[in-house]
């Protein structure tokens, strides 16, 4: 038995541990451990208290993917429910669907008996975002007329904040049976216009799992992963043979080859079907963590660094 998170996972990680050791599913553990950095207020890139879109808006992201099935569920830009990955779970167990967004999720949520907070945003993280905008050149009173009366497209841009962009929590997990699961959640793209959804609740992009043969999930910038097919590419390099590592290695290499003006970061976590972890990362000083059964607590672990030259077309 096996977890493998994102290093912001660490606060999920020994319940999911927990939960294998006493019996529980993959499935069960990955969300349960998902959750609790979800609720962690000093994440800003998970669920609540996370970076919102341009407008002050928090819309959140979150899939899960049960290995053993191939079934998944995912939620896209639903705002004021804080338990995403609970909402893609039911998704999974409830509905002939994989994927609700916006309005549709919020409204499945409040159909599944899950709370909705009308205030997931501190004052502090809006400050930040009005102190972004201003300093972009936004004056005062084209900030309050945001919502209705901006083109928003250009200024997207320009309030872009390069630490701020990218994050996300990843958790892969292997259960006593041999089941993978992978969940990953997120706020998404820090300021990003209203309605971007990236990879992280996209099968196949920021998140895949079979039994067969591994999983992989993704943190960085969603778009390059949505491109190039990141999660479900790396499980298909390992279904033709390839060790977790050379699969790993393979898919950063794919992405390094994408043309364009936008690119940026990329972090995965993968395991293989035998449980053998992987973490990769084109920036260096990246971490993962993981832990097994017979382990008192997770061990922390340097991504392997592949260099993806990053470049940022404003104009």
């Amino acid at each position: 038995m096996i977890v493998v998170a994102s290093a912001n996972g660490r606060v999920g990680i020994q319940t999911a541990i927990d939960i294998l050791k006493s019996g529980g599913t993959a499935i069960e553990a990955v969300e349960a451990a998902t959750r609790l950095v979800e609720d962690n207020l000093q994440d800003h890139t998970v669920g609540r208290n996370g970076y919102p879109n341009i407008l002050g808006d928090l819309e959140l992201d979150a899939s899960i993917m049960n290995g053993r099935t191939l079934e998944s569920g995912a939620v896209a830009a639903m705002k004021n429910v804080p338990a995403a990955i609970t909402v893609a779970r039911k998704v999974m167990d409830k509905l002939p669907h994989a994927l609700l967004a916006g309005e549709g999720a919020e409204r499945f949520a409040a159909e599944m008996g899950l709370a909705r907070d009308e205030q997931m945003v501190s004052p502090e993280i809006e400050a930040i975002r009005k102190n972004l905008l201003t300093a972009g050149g936004m004056s005062a009173e084209k900030i309050a007329k945001l919502q209705t009366d901006i083109e928003l497209w250009d200024w997207v841009k320009m309030a872009t904040d390069p630490e701020r962009t990218y994050g996300t929590v990843n958790f892969i997990a292997q259960d006593k049976n041999g089941d993978i699961a992978s969940a990953v959640s997120t706020s998404g793209w820090a300021w990003k216009y209203p309605g971007r959804v990236g990879d992280s609740p996209i099968i196949g992009a920021g998140n895949y799992a079979d039994n067969r043969y591994g999983a992989a999930a993704c943190t960085g910038m969603g778009e390059m992963a949505i491109r190039a097919c990141t999660a479900h590419s790396l499980v298909f390099y390992m279904k033709m043979g390839q060790s977790v590592t050379e699969a790993a290695q393979r898919v950063m290499e794919d992405l390094r080859d994408l043309s364009g003006p936008y690119i940026a970061v990329m972090n995965l976590v993968a395991i293989d079907k035998d449980g053998n972890p992987a973490g990769f990362t084109s920036k260096q000083g990246r971490t993962f963590i993981y832990q097994t059964e017979d382990m008192e607590s997770c061990v922390e672990q340097d991504r392997t660094y592949v260099d993806i030259p990053s470049r940022w077309t404003k104009a």
